[in-house]
């Protein structure tokens, strides 16, 4: 470790080093459907070495205005000219749930792929067929990143973001493994990483996430962990996203995605998982209404987070600036040079499950 610290001292080409460490922990969004040499996206993902970029049919604010997918020779062309450019194997990821999370839709030329909740009223035969058609688009369309399947549990019938838009296969952990692991297989049968997601569990929320604070304290219980718990130990979890989600019954202090008794002492230390922790977007209401960048990036870093996601969706986020930011964190000391030697670990492992082509 002393050899690192003093590789990254103030010289530049050591933080040169640091700053692509540091890329290989990032995962943002941009704006274009197709991207040159010149391109800004292009120039940070060389630059940088970013770990990955997430794409986008619509901007969020603007529904009517394209962002990154509209047809699929489009997109094909767009995935395999990010591919050419990228100097490290890249993940070029998507949220493909089906139902109303699905950025690759029908009305671009894309095969339609039901809700999670529709799926879970088939039997395994006929979710295998849907999930292996689904992972056929992804994979032809260039895809090598899902984030899905969702594992909450549709225990709250009121809850608007998970239950109300059908993104849960049951209330029951053993269903919803079941539906999960068919959608895993399929994927995976492809060579795409897939995401499980919303640890510790959302779906006994109230509130969005993405418009502000929600608090699952009194909502919760552990029987929504069941999930991660099965995946974990058959080898299944390749990639868990976190909830911005506070439960005061994990920490008094800070929601998921920030927190430490969460992501490393529960998830990590408890449930054994050794895979990489994504988080949910650090763009949310939830994290940015309350958090400076400074904050987000230390809080998440530290508490085991490998890959922060700013899909520069509900504002925009410069790379240069969150790059610098999180050197500054590293060589000030409030981030652990450690944290982003694991975390590089765990990304370039992540990158072993999957044939870069």
């Amino acid at each position: 470790m002393l050899f690192f610290q003093n590789a990254y001292a103030s010289e530049m080409p050591q933080d040169e080093l640091l700053k692509k460490m540091i890329g290989r922990m990032l995962i943002v969004g941009f704006d274009g459907q197709s991207v040159t040499k010149d391109s800004q996206i292009v120039k940070q993902i060389q630059k940088y070495h970013l770990g990955g970029i997430i794409l986008f049919d619509r901007h969020f604010n603007e529904r009517t205005k394209t962002k990154n997918i509209s047809s699929p020779s489009q997109l094909k062309t767009l995935t395999s000219s990010l591919k050419s450019f990228a100097l490290k194997p890249l993940l070029i990821s998507v949220d493909q749930e089906g139902g109303k999370v699905a950025r690759l839709k029908s009305a671009y030329g894309f095969e339609a792929t039901p809700s999670a909740k529709i799926v879970s009223e088939m039997d395994a035969y006929m979710a295998k067929r849907i999930y292996d058609n689904l992972a056929k688009t992804l994979k032809d369309a260039g895809i090598n990143c899902n984030f899905a399947p969702v594992v909450d549990l549709a225990v709250n019938p009121q809850n608007r973001v998970i239950a109300g838009l059908k993104r849960s296969y049951s209330n029951e952990p053993k269903e919803v493994t079941k539906y999960a692991k068919i959608f895993m297989n399929s994927l995976r049968d492809k060579n795409i990483i897939s995401v499980i997601k919303h640890f510790p569990g959302h779906g006994s929320s109230l509130e969005d996430s993405h418009n502000g604070f929600v608090d699952i304290s009194k909502t919760w219980s552990e029987i929504e962990l069941e999930p991660y718990i099965e995946l974990i130990h058959s080898g299944d979890a390749d990639m868990i996203m976190t909830a911005h989600v506070f439960n005061s019954n994990l920490d008094e202090l800070y929601p998921s995605t920030l927190s430490y008794k969460a992501n490393t002492e529960l998830l990590r230390d408890k449930l054994g998982y050794k895979g990489v922790i994504v988080s949910d977007d650090l763009q949310m209401g939830a994290i940015a209404k309350h958090y400076t960048l400074e904050q987000i990036v230390t809080l998440s870093i530290n508490s085991g987070v490998d890959m922060l996601l700013f899909g520069n969706q509900l504002s925009y986020q410069n790379s240069d600036e969150l790059v610098e930011t999180i050197l500054a964190q590293v060589k000030n000391g409030a981030i652990p040079l450690s944290r982003i030697l694991e975390s590089n670990s765990r990304v370039e492992q992540l990158f072993t499950k999957i044939k870069i082509k």
